[in-house]
């Protein structure tokens, strides 16, 4: 099975399974994957109102398969960070939506709980798709504070592109 035929079986289970509210968040569709220039960009944003608030975060940037780009930790950054924000990023690109979206799915309950057993799918916030020209080209993932904290520096990472 290759990845995309994957992608599109979670992709059909997780509209099933996560409800109408969840489709209706998806209009972008994928454009070529972000480069590494590209990529620097929003990862300094988002280190940047990290700083600026005396956050240390670990900040991933994928493409739109999830594959890691880019990666960069403050000092000090909690160690599971940075597989956290990787996680984040890669759940944003392949279910094209930000990982608040999830999170906001499961804490409603009932159907949203469903979200829980998608391959890749990361609840909780701080996970944004990178969007140029109305498409998506990669995400980004942000973890070290609160999930709040994390989506407020992967937010303004995302800004960087539009």
């Amino acid at each position: 099975m290759t990845s995309r035929s994957r992608f599109s079986g979670w992709l059909c289970a997780g509209l099933a399974l996560g409800g109408a509210s969840l489709a209706a968040q998806m209009p972008n569709a994928y454009g070529a994957p972000i480069s590494l220039e590209q990529a620097k960009k929003p990862a300094a944003a988002a280190l940047a109102e990290a700083a600026r608030n005396k956050w240390t975060m670990a900040v991933a940037i994928v493409d739109t398969s999830g594959n890691l780009v880019y990666y960069e930790k403050m000092d000090h950054t909690q160690v599971a960070s940075a597989h956290v924000a990787i996680d984040k990023a890669r759940s944003a690109a392949i279910y094209k939506r930000p990982t608040k979206a999830l999170q906001d799915a499961v804490a409603a309950g009932g159907a949203g709980l469903r979200i829980l057993a998608l391959q890749g799918a990361m609840p909780v916030e701080g996970g944004v798709p990178l969007i140029v020209d109305g498409k998506i080209i990669g995400a980004i993932g942000v973890s070290g504070d609160s999930s709040a904290n994390d989506n407020q520096c992967a937010m303004a990472g995302a800004a960087q592109l539009k």
